[in-house]
């Protein structure tokens, strides 16, 4: 018997932007939400021109990123914008906005408003810096965050510049992911009979949060961590090696006894040696034990590298780009790239929606929709308007 999504009696009203908070409805839809993106008329969400155009006009970003959402267009700085989203609030179930603090209460549209609309509402709140403190209310995207957080200073080599750590767009897909916890933990406590409440994450603290024990260490022992490159602080070794061909793989001993079989795969080299037998002797020895396994790895090449390893138990992988990605077993097996038809664009492939569910799995229903696409079907099913009050809405430009 085939289980109905686990979101499918949530409705989820995305006023946000770009890609933080909007991510999360993104994730919750993937699980059946119902979610109504709701973008400014005649202009729409500013992600719709971020990225690759496709043949639909807005971007691959927007395709990918605005999947299961129905796309109406609101003013909701009109006083009929604000009364027609209040009265979708008092249908609804959760909120995403991502401005900047105090516009929505600028707006008329604070907690309080949409409280007095739905007691049970749930409000997510993504900014750069949070609803609190001296810096609430500058400007900031993931690349500021990424510096602010401490991350930047982490990624790049040690004699270097500091430089993007992955995606320049990280902060605001883990701002998703935890605003899509904070939505989850509130509804669960709507469930039990309490009020809904608003969750309040900040792109910096998201990377912030996942930077392991730099800040007890500093606060213990005044160590400020700098860049390593491909290194890591305590383990060794645990990096990136370029293959004979120009390739890289990634090589990660985290322990002594992998390390050891490790030794004996390469054989007759200086890491047989007796003094790098533990961590910490190759901690103090970082730069010879690097060198001696860059030697190694480039006399062989990357599959070759790969097999290698496996066989001998020491975990190793290909780096690798997009074009690779496409042709690996691995990556078709687990169905992480989904292969569309969209009715704008044509054939795309996107990532598969995450987690993986053994009986309620993440769905692709759709692509980003068209500009104010669902305006008028959501005003008719949702709030019961009727053709001449839309249309009436439509001439006064509030859709």
């Amino acid at each position: 018997m085939t289980q109905a999504a686990p979101l499918a009696d949530i409705r989820v009203l995305d006023i946000a932007t770009f890609v933080a908070a909007p991510f999360c409805g993104t994730i919750l839809g993937d699980f059946g939400a119902e979610v109504i993106k709701i973008e400014k008329p005649g202009e729409g969400d500013p992600l719709r021109k971020f990225g690759t155009p496709s043949e639909a006009g807005d971007t691959y970003v927007w395709l990918s990123e605005s999947r299961n959402k129905t796309c109406m267009t609101l003013d909701l700085r009109t006083p009929d914008g604000r009364d027609t989203f209040l009265a979708l609030v008092a249908k609804s179930h959760v909120v995403l906005e991502n401005f900047r603090p105090g516009t929505l209460e600028k707006w008329g549209l604070g907690m309080d408003v949409l409280r007095a609309a739905n007691p049970k509402i749930v409000l997510l709140r993504v900014s750069a810096y949070g609803q609190t403190g001296p810096y609430r209310e500058k400007a900031g995207f993931a690349r500021v965050a990424h510096g602010f957080s401490g991350l930047s200073h982490l990624a790049g080599e040690a004699d270097g510049r500091p430089v993007v750590p992955g995606s320049t767009s990280l902060a605001d897909y883990t701002s998703g992911i935890w605003g899509a916890l904070g939505v989850l933990l509130a509804l669960r406590g709507v469930d039990r009979g309490e009020p809904g409440q608003v969750i309040d994450v900040s792109l910096y603290e998201s990377m912030f949060r996942l930077l392991d024990e730099m800040v007890p260490v500093y606060a213990k022992h005044g160590v400020v961590r700098g860049r390593l490159g491909a290194d890591v602080p305590h383990v060794v070794p645990h990096g990136h090696w370029q293959t004979s061909e120009g390739k890289w793989v990634a090589l990660a001993c985290s322990s002594d006894k992998i390390f050891a079989r490790l030794a004996r795969l390469m054989g007759d080299t200086p890491l047989a040696d007796a003094r790098f037998a533990s961590n910490a002797q190759r901690v103090a020895a970082r730069a010879e034990v690097n060198a001696a396994i860059a030697l190694w790895v480039g006399r062989h090449t990357r599959e070759a590298v790969v097999a290698l390893c496996d066989d001998a138990g020491v975990p190793c992988g290909p780096i690798y780009a997009v074009d690779d990605i496409f042709t690996d077993p691995q990556y078709q097996a687990r169905g992480n790239l989904v292969t569309t038809t969209d009715t704008r664009a044509g054939e795309v492939v996107v990532p598969s929606g995450m987690p993986m569910m053994s009986a309620t799995p993440p769905t692709l229903r759709h692509l980003g929709r068209a500009l104010g696409a669902d305006t008028n079907a959501i005003l008719e099913r949702v709030l019961g308007l009727a053709p001449e009050r839309i249309e009436a809405l439509r001439t006064n430009r509030t859709l």
